[in-house]
């Protein structure tokens, strides 16, 4: 630390420098105050002011209970998802969000049971999730503006009365783990586009031009490749970016077969 200035201005102007450099990322944790204290070697006071000094020049939110997680600040306010990341998959779709800064919201569009079940093309593989399926279709929010256009089929004979729960609360992915004891095995992810007119009698999004949409279809698995979820989703093309990462052994295992 330089001598004159203070400690929590030092910690904190570091913090924001990898914020700046991309070292932490939207939505990520950035250390908390005993993980502070632990690095640094200063008190609990320091640390907390560390924190608030960068939360007070608007480069991270604390949220109570959950710590603080660095904002979004990007000029055109993109939102980066990850394709590949179990864990990624995990966190709900309002959660990302409030880490991020911003103010979630779900409308209901559709929820209603199906006997017949569902079929999707993913990955150039003909998915069938038997009936009885919930189909619940969502128009999701982030400071009033629509993100993404969400439909998804989950099955009721792997979770029954999942209808009943409060399901913007948590992910539903949270809910087959922690609910349903279920063994959750794949994803499987499939990122195309298309373009929305504003015309288009599918299209949600309140678009004036005719604009860029990620059409995302994907499944979910659990123990003998049954089937929990099916979901197609639209994503505003000039609101998001995808992430792709890869498991290393995943490499590995292809370098050793060539």
């Amino acid at each position: 630390m330089k001598k004159g200035i203070p400690k929590y201005t030092s910690i904190s102007k570091e913090l924001i420098q990898k914020i700046a450099s991309g070292e932490y990322q939207p939505g990520d944790k950035i250390p908390s105050e005993n993980e502070l204290i632990t690095t640094y070697k200063v008190s609990n006071t320091t640390a907390r002011k560390s924190l608030s000094e960068v939360e007070l020049q608007g480069w991270a939110v604390r949220i109570k209970g959950k710590g603080t997680f660095v904002l979004n600040r990007s000029e055109d306010k993109h939102l980066t998802r990850v394709l590949g990341s179990f864990h990624a998959v995990k966190e709900s779709f309002n959660d990302k969000l409030m880490r991020e800064g911003f103010t979630p919201k779900s409308v209901i569009l559709e929820k209603t049971i199906l006997t017949e079940g569902v079929s999707s093309n993913i990955n150039n593989r003909h998915y069938i999730l038997s009936g009885p399926v919930l189909k619940i279709h969502k128009l999701r929010y982030a400071d009033n503006t629509l993100l993404k256009d969400e439909t998804k089929y989950i099955s009721l004979s792997l979770c029954p009365k999942i209808n009943m729960l409060d399901m913007d609360s948590r992910s539903l992915i949270s809910i087959y783990l922690e609910k349903y004891n279920l063994e959750l095995n794949n994803v499987e992810r499939t990122l195309g586009n298309t373009i929305f007119s504003p015309s288009d009698p599918n299209n949600y999004f309140e678009n004036d031009i005719p604009t860029a949409i990620f059409i995302l279809d994907g499944a979910i698995f659990c123990g003998d490749d049954q089937i929990v979820e099916i979901e197609k989703s639209y994503y505003r093309g000039d609101k998001y970016k995808f992430a792709i990462t890869t498991k290393p052994e995943l490499i590995r295992k292809k370098n050793s077969k060539d």
